[in-house]
């Protein structure tokens, strides 16, 4: 096979505080024509910085050592034209988040036809037709329709298409993609591969796959590099490393899965929260007179319960009504039907009313890092719900802080931290004692798994388990990792579009689904 991308004894440092961090340590791997490679590891393993390190694109407080060619041409020490010539042009790139990648102040024709312009020289009709048959090739129905689309009015999935076809305007030998299906739903994931390996072999590219999914590598790669603190620790085709990995680090990620099964809950425990008939509808409002013109049906007659000391899981594809479905259940959106907490019918109450039992709902949000405030630090961010609420007669709250550190994994010294202090796992650990210390009866878990690693992963759903145990605490688990729920989950709802089209008892929606849709999901998450 002919070498493509040659990278040998790679080092990438950073001055950091005065400090000099070693992000990169002597890497070497190789890509060649027509080959998948991925690059694999936790958070904070290196795998971004090797990548963006092939085309020089890691900014001026980075000093890059080694050797890293592309076909014959040495990037390190390269001219900024001679880089120019490659960015975008042999070698694109597809990033975790679109919406951070895309312009929400430009259309999708202007941002695709920017580029287009740019590297190719065309004008006028001419980039309209390649950027309709880019849209077309990445799988995006009716595009003449999406030109003019702006990226807050596309699904997550379509996101992600045209950052795609961005990537593949100018025809690029190497397309790396940096954890480009990490936020999607298991469908839209297994779409989003499905539709790489397709325009691979289609337009006989080569792709550098980074990720911290092994069960992606399975799908897609031809070979696997495993990253742990900067260095590759173990090297080889995929079938091999799944096989007979050598490494413990290695080891460690295969197993990283959330396994085992909640404990029953209680005989006769009592139901926490309950919801009848519940329905949410968005008016759709147009004209001067702002007349109701239609609704957005976010959630149709959804009943259910939850006792204490049990997860009721919510699954489905974004837009589906999970996220809705929980915020109405907290009374923080408005709905009909009737919704039941510790006995109380809550569906009047006004704010005065809520107010001395939010202490006992409590939420814990997909992103730590964007829930948590950056100014304050982890003993005020913790105890802002003592502050509120108030705290119990000669309680002390710094003390309680301290505790509840202890109870989620977290040392207490290091309360007077701010949040850009830790790590993604100990961000949510923060997050999940700020709605524990309250001893909440009811908490709504919205995807608090979805944004970490596999190992901590695991970490975060045996610590939920072990609250739940200790505490008798009922759970709303939005997710749309199956596993997770599975791992978690004591009944299963299935949402689609506003409508629960399944439920159950966990066992039996898992092992044998009724529904077409539920088949598709599991299907996706399995397989």
């Amino acid at each position: 096979m002919t070498r493509l991308l040659d990278v040998k004894d790679l080092t990438v440092d950073f001055r950091q505080d005065g400090q000099t961090v070693h992000a990169v340590r002597g890497v070497s791997f190789h890509v060649d024509e027509g080959e998948t490679v991925a690059l694999v590891g936790e958070s904070g393993s290196g795998k971004s910085v090797s990548a963006l390190s092939t085309v020089q694109l890691l900014g001026d407080s980075a000093k890059v050592g080694g050797s890293i060619q592309y076909r014959s041409d040495q990037m390190v020490g390269a001219s900024e034209a001679k880089l120019q010539k490659v960015r975008g042009n042999d070698i694109s790139f597809i990033f975790q988040e679109p919406m951070t990648s895309l312009n929400p102040l430009h259309t999708i024709e202007k941002q695709l036809g920017e580029s287009i312009e740019l590297h190719q020289g065309l004008r006028g009709a001419k980039v309209r037709a390649r950027i309709i048959e880019l849209l077309n090739q990445v799988g995006i129905r009716d595009p003449e329709d999406r030109l003019t689309s702006y990226p807050h009015q596309l699904s997550g999935g379509q996101r992600q298409r045209v950052m795609i076809a961005m990537a593949l305007a100018n025809g690029p030998e190497l397309l790396i993609a940096d954890e480009p299906t990490t936020a999607l739903d298991v469908t839209i994931q297994a779409q989003i591969l499905d539709l790489l390996a397709d325009l691979k072999r289609d337009l006989k590219m080569s792709l550098l796959f980074i990720t911290h999914d092994l069960t992606i590598v399975r799908k897609i790669a031809d070979r696997v590099c495993v990253m742990k603190d900067g260095e590759i620790v173990e090297t080889g085709p995929t079938a091999e490393i799944f096989a007979n990995p050598q490494h413990p680090y290695t080891r460690m990620l295969l197993e990283a899965e959330s396994v085992g099964l909640p404990d029953p809950v209680r005989e006769g425990a009592p139901v926490v929260a309950e919801a009848q008939n519940l329905k949410i509808w968005f008016p759709i409002q147009a004209g001067l007179l702002r007349r109701t013109v239609g609704y957005v049906k976010a959630v149709n007659d959804a009943s259910f319960q939850i006792r204490a000391g049990e997860t009721v899981g919510v699954v489905g594809e974004s837009g589906s009504g999970k996220t809705t479905l929980a915020l109405a259940m907290m009374r923080l959106i408005s709905s009909e039907g009737r919704i039941v907490f510790l006995g109380k019918d809550i569906q009047g109450f006004r704010d005065r009313q809520m107010r001395p039992l939010r202490s006992d709902m409590q939420i814990v949000f997909q992103d730590p890092y964007g829930s948590l405030s950056p100014r304050m630090t982890v003993e005020q961010i913790i105890a802002e719900g003592l502050t509120i609420h108030g705290t119990a007669a000669g309680k002390n709250p710094r003390e309680m802080v301290a505790d509840i550190m202890r109870e989620v994994g977290l040392d207490p010294a290091l309360m007077d931290r701010y949040p850009h202090e830790f790590s993604g796992g100990q961000r949510q650990r923060i997050a999940i004692a700020r709605a524990m210390i309250l001893r909440p009866k009811l908490v709504v878990l919205d995807e608090p798994t979805s944004a970490l690693d596999m190992t901590v992963q695991v970490q975060i759903v045996d610590l939920l388990r072990d609250l739940q145990r200790r505490h008798q605490l009922a759970y709303l688990f939005i997710s749309h990792d199956l596993k997770v729920v599975r791992a978690l989950s004591h009944k299963v709802m299935v949402m689609k579009r506003g409508d629960v089209v399944e439920t159950g008892a966990a066992e039996a929606v898992f092992e044998r689904p009724e529904t077409d849709y539920t088949r598709e999901l599991m299907a996706a998450a399995f397989e």
